[in-house]
């Protein structure tokens, strides 16, 4: 039994701490604020409880005192609790208050920092908040009183330290806040910030002077999260802007996927700067229940010379077997493998093992092609993969009369609904697909679309092809990798950009 308060940072998940991760992986109950990003969320154990105590302006579906006694329950019913706080516990977090009722009551605790967005907002938007020859002092002050009343700050004891102000939960009072500086000295030319949904892909920033930021605030229709920065290092943000210059920043992204889980070409993308959403088009349900097809084939694995996969995923499902119903796995030491896809090779690599054979082109007629030129006569082929796969492969191999058991050893099935994009998500519209069968789902999960507007970057000529029968504009990656798909897309919008500078 145990409460953790955890600082999940600013945003960016790739901020989050070493301890802060472990904690959230071994959590029993998870309480988070809603600024906690979802990257961040997808670590919590499918095991946890999860409450959302979440709090808008104006609106606390679950009230402080609500969330004191709820983390004292379940620390009382035995469980290792963590409460998620956007930023930090303990700046402007209210971490303390949380803490005053498991004190009173003998309730183990701890506090795990987080990286607060009065920092990271500033080094993501180019602004190094002490600089030598600017300034030495830095201060953090609340924009938000509490009940919503006015904040008591003074002012004139701020302007005069001449140091880097940061106000955090400040955009609702960005006017007062100039005001009150200009009206304590502060020169109007002072240079200022704001930085909103600070080091996240969806990170808009916006220089001016504390007498102007007001005004662009309320153009740009600024909302919070919003960091605002005041002082002369802000001036030096376009020369040392490093995190709008990744070569996709601001680029929208829909990544259709068919598993749960960390995506690693989520992740890649969200490094290169895109703002990614996905959507988990369908769920992977292993075959591999007692008598199922891969048993049997299994209980004669000498009678087969090769084994076939055609995804990574079948590589996982088929050694997780393996490992689920204590089979040796050198049983299979007379056996040959081969693939489709290098993802899919080195999936098998981590095994421990090399593949025999991958054809340089990735999909099941080039797989099969090239197994018939080394098979031998007589030779079996065992072909571990999806239900209902592609009719290339198995085609091709009766064909050249080789003998060859296809087993189904997962499906995938959707997860159902319906998706409606907003506006902002369609125009212009990235789709990146890993797989045929994601594209089918997503067609048939859309509401109110045009096909023909989406742009489909697909890892192969089959996915490709089937997300041109839906009439959309498809481009296929050179290779069958994530490598491979990032660069495409990398094409894409580089192209984007250069037709738009053009006109």
């Amino acid at each position: 039994m145990r409460v953790s308060l955890v600082g999940a940072g600013p945003g960016d998940a790739g901020l989050l701490t070493i301890m802060g991760t472990r904690r959230i992986q071994s959590a029993d109950v998870v309480l988070f604020d809603r600024f906690v990003s979802k990257e961040i969320l997808a670590m919590i154990p499918v095991s946890a409880e999860v409450i959302d105590v979440g709090k808008n302006a104006g609106s606390h579906p679950v009230p402080q005192s609500g969330i004191n006694r709820l983390l004292l329950e379940k620390a009382k019913q035995g469980f290792n609790v963590v409460r998620l706080k956007g930023g930090d516990p303990f700046l402007f977090g209210r971490g303390g208050e949380e803490l005053e009722l498991l004190a009173e009551n003998g309730i183990p605790f701890e506090v795990v920092p987080g990286v607060s967005s009065a920092i990271a907002a500033a080094a993501y938007a180019g602004i190094p908040v002490t600089h030598r020859d600017y300034v030495s002092s830095l201060h953090i002050i609340s924009g938000h009183a509490k009940n919503n009343e006015t904040p008591k700050i003074n002012y004139n004891a701020l302007v005069r330290t001449n140091g880097t102000l940061v106000f955090l939960m400040g955009v609702t009072a960005v006017e007062e806040i100039c005001k009150g500086c200009i009206a304590a000295g502060m020169s109007k030319d002072m240079p200022a910030a704001i930085v909103e949904n600070a080091t996240t892909s969806k990170q808009r920033k916006f220089v001016g002077t504390v007498e102007t930021l007001p005004v662009i605030v309320r153009e740009n229709a600024v909302k919070s999260p919003a960091t605002i920065i005041i002082g002369m290092v802000c001036g030096l943000s376009g020369r040392y802007d490093w995190f709008s210059q990744r070569p996709l920043f601001g680029t929208h992204i829909i990544v259709a996927r068919v598993k749960p889980g960390i995506s690693k070409l989520s992740e890649r993308l969200r490094e290169m700067g895109a703002h990614v959403t996905e959507l988990l088009c369908a769920k992977i349900t292993p075959l591999t229940v007692p008598g199922c097809l891969l048993e049997k084939a299994l209980e004669n694995i000498a009678d087969y010379s090769w084994l076939v996969f055609t995804s990574s995923i079948g590589v996982n499902v088929f050694f997780n077997y393996l490992i689920e119903a204590k089979i040796d796995i050198r049983q299979l030491h007379h056996i040959r493998i081969a693939c489709v896809g290098t993802e899919t090779e080195k999936e098998v690599g981590k095994r421990g093992i090399n593949t025999d054979y991958c054809p340089g082109e990735y999909n099941g007629a080039a797989l099969a092609l090239g197994l018939c030129k080394i098979i031998k006569s007589g030779e079996r082929v065992l072909i571990a993969r999806a239900k209902d796969g592609a009719e290339d492969l198995t085609r091709v191999l009766t064909e050249a009369g080789i003998n060859y058991d296809d087993v189904a050893i997962y499906e995938k099935t959707r997860w159902g609904g319906h998706w409606l994009l907003s506006d902002a998500e369609y125009a212009p519209l990235q789709v990146a697909f890993t797989c045929s069968s994601s594209v089918e789902i997503f067609a048939e999960s859309m509401i109110d679309i045009d096909f023909s507007k989406i742009k489909a970057v697909c890892i192969g000529e089959r996915t490709a092809g089937t997300a041109r029968s839906y009439g959309m504009e498809a481009y296929v990656s050179t290779e069958a990798t994530i490598d491979s798909m990032v660069k495409r897309i990398e094409e894409i919008n580089a192209c984007q950009r250069e037709e738009i500078i053009n006109g």
